[in-house]
């Protein structure tokens, strides 16, 4: 079969902007829970778009922490290629794929560091392992082999078997502060429905966006 030839007819909901929220963070709690109340894998899974100092973009996928009116939230190494560059240039875009749903949300905005107080209190919340994990890797580094981060990995082990792992200072979190969320629902006949909630001080408008 050609790749021209997979397609299919997106058929499951519509939406009307009588169906909005007037709050584009409220829009987004909504379909967010209801891709979690639908059991689609890894419903927090989004790509985080960034650019180096050349413009060459690069995508990723991490997993959404938080999101509340303030913004949206996930956690990284701090050395890590995506952080460099939000340290370069914090414009970032992030993009939710509920395909089963036949639903994306696109998101722009510019990315701040969350405080310490904030990394403290989500990195002591992760599973030990997760936190190991968090030293033991450098991020984007070059590895001559997997056993090395399979050694240092349990080497953290052992040397934190008991008591409290300190937080690392090159491990934190970034919030996404939003300035247009793009809500896409598939719709027959390619007539997919968008509409874009701008921010304009503070103030949310809402424009119907062509497919």
């Amino acid at each position: 079969m050609e790749l021209s030839d997979i397609r299919r007819e997106y058929a499951r909901d519509g939406l009307r902007r009588r169906d909005l929220k007037a709050d584009p963070i409220e829009q987004f709690n909504l379909w967010l829970q209801q891709a979690i109340d639908a059991k689609l894998t890894d419903p927090t899974a989004m790509t985080v778009a960034t650019v180096d100092e050349t413009g060459q973009p690069f995508q990723r996928i991490v997993l959404l922490k938080n999101a509340d009116k303030n913004g949206f939230v996930f956690y990284t190494n701090l050395g890590s290629r995506k952080a460099q560059q939000i340290e370069v240039n914090s414009k970032v875009s992030l993009h939710f794929p509920w395909h089963p749903m036949e639903r994306q949300v696109h998101i722009t905005g510019i990315a701040e560091k969350l405080s310490t107080v904030e990394n403290m209190k989500y990195f002591t919340s992760r599973p030990k392992d997760s936190q190991i994990a968090a030293i033991a890797s450098k991020q984007s580094s070059r590895l001559s082999a997997r056993g090395v981060l399979e050694g240092k990995f349990l080497e953290l082990k052992k040397k934190f078997e008991s008591g409290e792992i300190p937080v690392p200072s090159f491990w934190g979190g970034y919030r996404i502060k939003p300035e247009s969320i793009e809500f896409w629902q598939g719709g027959e006949r390619r007539l997919h429905d968008r509409f874009l909630f701008s921010n304009h001080d503070g103030q949310w408008d809402i424009d119907r966006l062509a497919p």
